[in-house]
């Protein structure tokens, strides 16, 4: 079994999934949202089948996610799959993930045969069309990322035009699929870089791939949203997702909201970190998400332990729990938040979306900086929109740079970061921002 096994036939591969008599990954979004629950799934990945396989079936069997998740390792994930295969071999321990291009789809049957819940991908790849085919012949129809999520955050010389045309193939697969009555969800990464991202650039991206997703044949769309530390602004994003899909997505496929816990740095303190969990719980039932992504109080540690995502998922399971449905939100300040998040949503991706020639546009708007992701690695984003948090730990624009925001918008960040340094003296407030949940022990000091 290896990377260069040949593919088996769509009817095959269809046949293999009615086989499994396993509820899909959107039939089971479109039943919690009908119920109004909250889906949890975890992050996991090892290097190894045997390894993987006894993880999967240990977190199904003591956690009960709805959703189990392979991730995929770096190597895999930058298509250096004979560097993937020869670790593999030599030292799997040393991979940060499953290379399941190096495995092969018949492992990948495998790991699918043996757990009872649909399985998801997620991964962090540019150029994804042979991880996709590889995960669809092993009969798993979840699949993460974007042109633009998973390569701006993770690349530094993938080129837009590579990436938007790797992701363009998947999509059009997922089209094809869905014609055959396979319906493969696809969830856009709104996390990016994980560091300070505003929620209006985190959506105004995630649609863009929707948009395009959705154009192409994609029929389950997800939108996810990373916590961002400020709960009020973080309730307000998640329910801003409802809001713009049925603006701009109204007569397209179900589009369903998703929390990614916090992603920034974790507090290395085992009750704080269980804290943060709890909150993002929290966040995702009061936000109304269809789904939210797990985090564990070994975060800031490194790769979780089996015994550490059970912990996340069951703390997590707690929040979603009616004991708290007694909580009292201030609305009118969460609508305000929503009608800011929404106009500036608008303003990015309005001249864009309204272009003759999406993908050209969205390139063209990354080149000029009328789209940015902030600290990028990547040639290809001007990288110059500083965000910072405002005294009550919301993200804000510190620097709008070219972003085509109105004035009254421009005016709305500086009047929330009225308490804050200025551009010049900003150095020291993106530490503290970035650093906000986190251990501040770990901030350079120059």
């Amino acid at each position: 079994m290896s990377h260069t096994d040949e593919f088996p036939t769509l009817a095959d591969t269809c046949d293999f999934l009615k086989s499994l008599e396993k509820t899909s990954v959107a039939q089971l979004l479109a039943d919690t949202k009908r119920s109004g629950a909250v889906a949890v799934q975890a992050r996991s990945g090892v290097g190894s089948h045997r390894e993987m396989l006894e993880l999967l079936s240990t977190i199904e069997a003591k956690a009960s996610p709805d959703i189990l998740t392979i991730t995929i390792d770096s190597y895999s994930r930058l298509r250096m799959f004979d560097k993937a295969n020869q670790m593999l071999h030599t030292n799997p321990e040393g991979l940060n993930g499953y290379p399941l291009v190096a495995h092969g789809w018949r492992r990948g049957r495998e790991l699918n045969r043996l757990t009872k819940q649909p399985l998801d991908i997620r991964h962090g790849s540019p150029i994804a069309d042979r991880l996709f085919k590889t995960a669809i012949a092993s009969g798993i129809t979840s699949f993460e990322g974007g042109g633009v999520s998973y390569n701006l955050p993770y690349a530094k010389r993938v080129p837009l035009e590579a990436s938007l045309a790797s992701w363009r193939k998947i999509d059009r697969l997922c089209g094809v699929l869905a014609d055959r009555g396979i319906i493969v969800s696809r969830e856009m990464f709104g996390t990016l870089t994980a560091v300070l991202v505003p929620p209006s650039t985190s959506l105004a991206i995630g649609f863009l791939e929707a948009i395009s997703a959705a154009r192409d044949g994609v029929q389950c769309l997800l939108i996810a949203f990373p916590q961002g530390g400020n709960t009020l602004q973080d309730i307000a994003a998640l329910r801003s997702i409802d809001v713009l899909a049925r603006q701009y997505l109204p007569s397209g496929p179900p589009v369903y909201p998703v929390l990614h816990q916090y992603m920034g740095p974790f507090p290395r303190d085992r009750p704080k970190a269980s804290a943060l969990i709890l909150l993002g719980g929290l966040v995702a039932k009061l936000g109304g998400a269809t789904k939210v992504v797990t985090k564990t109080y070994e975060e800031a540690m490194g790769i979780p332990t089996t015994e550490a995502n059970i912990d996340g998922i069951r703390l997590t399971r707690c929040a979603l729990a009616r004991m708290f449905d007694f909580m009292q939100l201030d609305e009118s300040a969460i609508a305000e938040e929503m009608h800011w998040i929404e106009r500036e949503v608008a303003e990015l991706i309005d001249p864009i979306v309204g272009a003759t020639d999406l993908h050209g546009a969205i390139i063209e708007a990354f080149n000029e900086g009328r789209l940015d992701v902030p600290f990028s690695p990547s040639i290809y984003t001007q990288g110059k929109v500083i965000p910072v948090r405002d005294p009550h730990g919301a993200i804000r624009y510190l620097s709008c740079d070219k972003l085509p925001f109105s004035g009254d918008t421009r005016r709305r960040n500086r009047e929330m970061l009225r308490e804050t340094a200025a551009p010049r003296e900003s150095f020291r407030e993106i530490q503290d921002s970035i650093f906000f949940l986190g251990d501040k022990s770990d901030v350079y000091q120059p």
